[in-house]
């Protein structure tokens, strides 16, 4: 009888560790944060993120007249992130811009210096063209059979339209595996290559100049 439930025992332990690996790690806590740090370029890097951008009713809120970002402290290989934001369409809010135009970067590497914008992938977040691949400082990928010429900032555009009407909120969905890289726009799939010259890497949150909100930063590490 011991013996079955000490089975039962592990078991249960390796049940509740397939389930916490199935759900993901929140980057964005919903209070604070923590994790992230800023950067815009006049001021530079600021540990302290709260002092460019803000956490509110749990939603990280980029706004103000300072372009600038949020990049993770940490690096990821091979996972699958997913993200949900909607523009701040709230005319009280601060702005640099009135041009809805954003973006989430990943594959960051950690020894690429903070800039405007760093080397990396970006997923495009902008009126009539999110979903297009942005590829930063050399980065190439391989996209229907052809190698992307390297460049300081190629576009490689969607296979389609998914993103739901300004104000509304969207789900990206970034899957990273082994140089393999899939988009995913509100459940379709928009962009999609391989051979990616980076593969491990932070997590960038960009703030161009029109406000935007995010939700859910959630990231599941891929085996």
């Amino acid at each position: 009888m011991n013996r079955l439930y000490k089975f039962l025992f592990v078991a249960l332990l390796l049940s509740q560790f397939s389930n916490a690996q199935s759900s993901g790690v929140s980057l964005f806590n919903g209070n604070d944060l923590k994790g992230w740090y800023a950067f815009e370029p006049k001021s530079g890097k600021h540990t302290d993120a709260s002092e460019l951008f803000s956490v509110e009713d749990q939603m990280i809120r980029l706004y103000g007249k300072k372009t600038g970002y949020l990049m993770s402290e940490k690096s990821y290989r091979n996972f699958k992130l997913t993200v949900e934001f909607k523009w701040n369409i709230d005319s009280t809010f601060t702005r640099k811009s009135d041009k809805p135009n954003s973006g989430v970067m990943y594959l960051i590497p950690a020894d690429s210096p903070d800039m405007l914008w760093p080397k990396g992938i970006q997923f495009q977040i902008k009126k009539d063209a999110t979903g297009d691949f942005i590829l930063l400082n050399e980065v190439t990928l391989e996209i229907k059979g052809e190698k992307t010429v390297p460049g300081k900032s190629v576009v490689a555009n969607r296979f389609k339209d998914a993103a739901n009407s300004i104000g509304e909120w969207n789900t990206i969905v970034i899957t990273s595996k082994n140089g393999k890289i899939k988009q995913q726009l509100n459940g379709k799939l928009v962009n999609k290559g391989k051979k990616s010259s980076v593969q491990e890497g932070r997590i960038l949150l960009q703030y161009e100049g029109f406000p935007i909100d995010f939700r859910k930063v959630e990231i599941k590490t891929l085996k």
